[in-house]
């Protein structure tokens, strides 16, 4: 095994914090990592990681090799990318919004795979920012404005937004006619709560230009997209969406538009990566795809 590839597998331990899942995410066996450690260690007198019970952490002249082997392994793919024709191929971890993925990926997939057939997709599904390189993920898609100067984004569409609420609740607390009125009458969000902050996400409005936010109280608080919407259609309060995710219950009368003379900004969608790391042929071209995917939105 050449020090190119042993450079590869230093920084997946590294990065995964365990050779087991190092070697699961390299196929290669335990074993070979373990030895190849050793090797590595023995060739460059140095102690590179520190081994515990439950984890792999990276000691100080560790954590400066890394940062090298991160450069030259950039340097290595990009200046082997620029003389090879060859088609993207291994495995790619991607993780994905749950909405979106169910709406606009999954059903255009298929085309993915039969035009880049050498590439094994693992699609994981969540809310929440993940540790990109902790878990070993290589790129996820998420919607909505995210802040996190450890990734570097590209924005890939904007969704247009609603607010609804379901005829049982209208019934209830009135038809709402502009913002103002929104916390003189009574009325009640089903309040999402941020991964980020813990804390619930307010509506906005867009009024003569500039975006109002206004912080409705209410009785049920939900953390999954899938989840906001439901609480909507049971009564439970009003909630501000992309419209591809209510268009069936609006069509079915399930939900009523509500404030549509003031709507809220678009939800931008981005598909993130680690800024640390160069980007693999199969993220490129996995990330050029999802652009595609996304212009074909209304």
């Amino acid at each position: 095994m050449d020090r190119f590839q042993e450079m590869q597998v230093f920084v997946r331990i590294a990065e995964r914090s365990s050779f087991t899942r190092a070697a699961d995410d390299l196929q290669i066996p335990r074993a070979t990592v373990t030895n190849l450690m050793k090797r590595m260690e023995a060739r460059l007198g140095a102690r590179l990681l520190e081994r515990t019970t439950r984890t792999v952490r990276l000691t100080h002249d560790g954590d400066a090799y890394y940062q090298r082997c991160l450069r030259l392994l950039a340097d290595m793919e990009e200046a082997e990318g620029a003389f090879r024709n060859t088609a993207p191929k291994g495995l790619l971890r991607v993780n994905l919004q749950g909405t979106l993925a169910r709406h606009f990926v999954v059903p255009a997939l298929a085309g993915f795979l039969a035009q880049y057939p050498q590439i094994e997709l693992q699609i994981s599904e969540d809310d929440r920012l993940v540790d990109l390189v902790r878990e070993g993920i290589d790129c996820v898609l998420r919607a909505g404005n995210l802040q996190d100067s450890t990734m570097v984004g590209r924005r890939i569409a904007l969704l247009q937004q609603v607010t609804c609420a379901s005829p049982a609740y209208l019934a209830a607390h009135g038809t709402p006619l502009d913002p103002a009125a929104l916390a003189d009458g009574g009325h009640r969000a089903v309040n999402y709560i941020s991964s980020a902050t813990g804390k619930a996400v307010p509506l906005e409005f867009t009024v003569a230009g500039q975006v109002l936010p206004v912080q409705l109280g209410g009785v049920v608080s939900v953390t999954g997209a899938d989840l906001y919407a439901g609480a909507a259609v049971a009564g439970m309060g009003l909630v501000q969406v992309p419209r591809y995710r209510v268009q069936d219950d609006l069509a079915a009368e399930r939900l009523h538009l509500v404030l549509a003379d003031f709507p809220p900004p678009p939800m931008p969608v981005s598909v993130l990566y680690p800024q640390s790391r160069q980007l693999s042929a199969r993220v490129r071209v996995f990330v050029q795809w999802l652009a595609q995917v996304f212009a074909a939105v209304d």
